[in-house]
């Protein structure tokens, strides 16, 4: 038997008044998604419990089979493990991001922030800024490393956690009621927009009509994680394939095999074909056991509050994913079963994280059932099946 973890990030919504009171799932054309809930077993899972904040690390921990209040850490220590970062056991890690903030001559707290993600930035261009950034700030207290995109990494040596508001959580806010009050947080954050505002690549993005990333924001602290790793939990040779580093963070941290997939970018735009192809080939040719298929555009499109951009991506993983996963491995004879869901939802409307449960599809290729259904997470509710531990759906993927 072969295992698939197929996760569209933040894929769970609210009804929206725009799409008729439907969610994003609901509204999208999903005939892959539909066939595999009618001839699954579909129902809810919450996948963050109630004293965690709600975020792709706790939740996608979870799904992974672990439970989050006993394994989690913090955020950033997860993506350093994926970037490379040595952490000692007295240093404190932060994810450090590249956000747009508003212009113009007024006080750094008197600026809004625009954009979480500084405008799907490029890891080329972020690590011509992060250079900046190093050459700047580094030194034997602070280490700034190039991560993904606009996501990256700050190591305090000998540190403190400190409690921080993620950036994506207050869109379109001024920001001085959620800037650091640690003293040498807040000053990287201020001198940072004088460092990046006029940066040639951010002149470069403004004559393209793109968002500056001319702003640090930290947020995410913690300290070195110690997962048990996935095979001696599960006996199972895993697998992530992820473009994003706090994926590959609890993949190296689970010592599971990362895959990377030329093209996958964590995007709308992301190689869906290629994760779908190279799952396979894990799974058939290369001996895993598991796989887990992460894709990130949904969220992003949450966080973007865009209905229509969540809808296509969500059709995206439907028709690119999910369809070219089951033609080839029901192809290939071999027997396998899907585990299908968001790790959280982020609605549209509020553009950020929430812990409600979200829907998920429990499928085997030798235990077919026949009904009718849609998945979405109308008809999971009202199918009555709900797990209040996310992380029990690992035992029932793997189960007999």
């Amino acid at each position: 038997m072969k295992y698939i973890v197929l996760l569209g990030d933040g894929m769970a919504d609210e009804p929206i008044a725009s799409l008729g009171g439907k969610t994003p799932l609901e509204a999208a054309n999903t005939p892959h998604m539909d066939a595999l809930a009618s001839a699954g077993i579909m129902g809810m899972a919450k996948t963050v419990p109630d004293t965690l904040r709600p975020g792709s690390d706790v939740a996608n921990l979870a799904v992974l089979g672990y439970d989050p209040e006993k394994s989690y850490s913090g955020r950033s220590p997860l993506e350093a493990l994926s970037v490379g970062v040595p952490m000692a056991d007295d240093d404190v890690v932060f994810r450090c991001n590249l956000v747009t903030v508003t212009e113009g001559d007024v006080p750094y707290e008197k600026r809004v922030i625009l954009d979480h993600s500084a405008g799907e930035i490029t890891t080329a261009e972020a690590d011509e800024l992060m250079d900046a950034i190093r050459a700047h700030f580094d030194s034997d207290k602070f280490r700034f490393y190039t991560g993904t995109g606009y996501r990256h990494i700050t190591v305090w040596h000998g540190g403190e956690t400190l409690d921080m508001y993620p950036p994506h959580d207050h869109l379109d806010e001024e920001i001085g009621s959620y800037l650091p009050t640690h003293p040498d947080f807040r000053r990287m954050m201020e001198e940072s927009y004088d460092i990046l505002n006029n940066h040639p690549v951010n002149v470069r993005r403004a004559a393209e009509g793109k968002g500056k990333a001319n702003s640090l924001w930290f947020w995410g602290a913690g300290t070195r994680p110690s997962l048990e790793s996935f095979y001696s939990k599960t006996g199972k040779r895993g697998a992530m394939i992820s473009a994003v580093d706090l994926l590959k963070g609890i993949a190296h941290g689970a010592d599971m095999r990362v895959i990377i997939v030329d093209g996958a970018d964590g995007t709308l735009n992301t190689n869906y074909e290629g994760k779908a192809k190279a799952a396979v080939k894990t799974l058939l040719e290369d001996g895993d056991d598991f796989v887990y298929i992460h894709i990130e555009a949904p969220d992003e499109m949450g966080h973007q509050g865009s209905p229509e951009r969540k809808i296509k991506s969500i059709e995206y993983i439907d028709e690119r994913v999910l369809a070219v996963l089951k033609r080839d491995m029901d192809a290939s004879g071999e027997p396998y079963r899907i585990l299908m869901m968001p790790d959280h939802p982020t609605p549209c409307a509020i553009r950020t994280h929430t812990n409600t449960p979200v829907p998920f599809v429990l499928y085997d290729s030798t235990r077919e059932q026949k009904k009718i259904a849609h998945y979405n997470e109308r008809e999971a509710s009202e199918t009555g099946i709900y797990e209040p531990h996310g992380y029990m759906l690992m035992k029932k993927l793997l189960g007999d």
